[in-house]
């Protein structure tokens, strides 16, 4: 352990409850199993350590740390849940990044998931598709005929489904062979067959276009002041009013407090607006992705619009956080509002430059 290291250890009594030493010893040496690892980092991280100080302690990444820590409690979840003997045996000695991907299910279905996974001798890629269409088939509002909510069924409707909407014979006879790979149920194996003799095509319903918009015009970006009041005032009145600082490329104000304003044009997807609110997230985490290099969008909520419509974008909780989906039909899940309008920030090459107005003028 070095001496800051120590030193942390020292003015934090919480740090004296594990045995810091022996955990980094162990880590270091890699000594036990993967889960052992997560363990231990949570432990450490628990007790004051930040993630920074373990990887130089041990040479454990942070995010790989990440990945063995959360990857520890899912494999206590489907312990304690339930799983086959190979499937224990497997995930004892690897599978980490596996196990990582399932902690977005819920118990049940981590556990029934992994057993698949073992089953199926599945890699991390066939895993995350495997995942992402549980995922997708709980947000249904009811079991389709046929299927049930084993994962391997929950499989088979995904590829049944999109065989059905194949015209080509070959993708759609690959669909078909995946479809009964997976199906765990009988019914679901004869939804499934009954593809081979049945080549009518379903047309797909189409996600929407995110409603995304770029902020073009210097006229577009107006600035949020505070206001005062109306005479008569006093030097009092005038002092009251906090200092607004404009902070990113959107003008979003703060104040003291936890809250903030931002300033948005008035188009009138905006005016038609009930009860917006903002979000702001990454472009290239959003569902559909977009083109050119990532950067912040400005997402604008209705909370007034609850009410599902195959064309559009809402906002939705999922494992305590909020998510944009899509719902090709009528959603289980409850819907927290609509998404009117995603807007990217004005391009501006140089923002000190554009402050200088004779600069402006050449």
């Amino acid at each position: 352990m070095t001496e800051n290291s120590r030193d942390d250890a020292s003015s934090n009594p919480a740090q004296a409850e594990i045995n810091a030493s022996e955990l980094f010893l162990n880590l270091r040496r890699k000594q036990g199993s993967w889960v052992e690892w997560g363990q231990a980092c949570q432990a450490l991280q628990k007790a004051g350590y930040d993630a920074q100080t373990i990887f130089e302690e041990t040479g454990f990444e942070p995010i790989q740390q990440n990945q063995v820590i959360v990857g520890a409690q899912v494999h206590a979840t489907i312990v304690a849940v339930g799983v086959s003997e190979a499937t224990r045996s497997l995930f004892d000695r690897k599978g980490s990044d596996i196990l990582y991907e399932l902690r977005i299910l819920t118990q049940t279905e981590r556990a029934a998931t992994a057993d698949l996974v073992q089953e199926k001798g599945l890699d991390i890629d066939e895993a995350k598709d495997v995942v992402k269409a549980v995922k997708d088939f709980s947000r249904l509002g009811a079991i389709p005929e046929g299927f049930s909510q084993h994962p391997g069924d929950v499989v088979a409707y995904q590829s049944w489904k999109q065989a059905r909407q194949k015209a080509d014979l070959q993708e759609r006879s690959r669909l078909i062979a995946k479809g009964l790979r997976f199906a765990h149920s009988e019914p679901a194996r004869k939804q499934i067959e009954k593809l081979l003799t049945d080549f009518a095509v379903v047309s797909a319903k189409s996600e929407p276009l995110l409603p995304l918009y770029r902020l073009e015009e210097d006229e577009f970006l107006p600035r949020i002041i505070p206001v005062v009041g109306k005479f008569p005032l006093t030097k009092a009145d005038l002092q009251a009013v906090p200092l607004v600082e404009e902070n990113d490329s959107f003008g979003m104000v703060q104040f003291s407090g936890t809250g903030a304003w931002v300033s948005v044009p008035g188009w009138q997807v905006i005016r038609l607006a009930e009860d917006p609110v903002a979000v702001l997230e990454l472009s290239d985490r959003l569902p559909t992705t977009l083109p050119g290099r990532a950067e912040e969008v400005l997402i604008i909520v209705d909370r007034a619009q609850r009410t599902w419509d195959v064309s559009s974008y809402f906002l939705v909780e999922e494992t305590d956080q909020l998510h944009i989906r899509w719902f090709a039909e009528t959603p289980e899940a409850n819907l927290l509002g609509r998404i009117v309008l995603i807007m990217r920030p004005k391009k501006v090459l140089d923002n000190e430059y554009t402050k200088d107005p004779w600069q402006m003028e050449e």
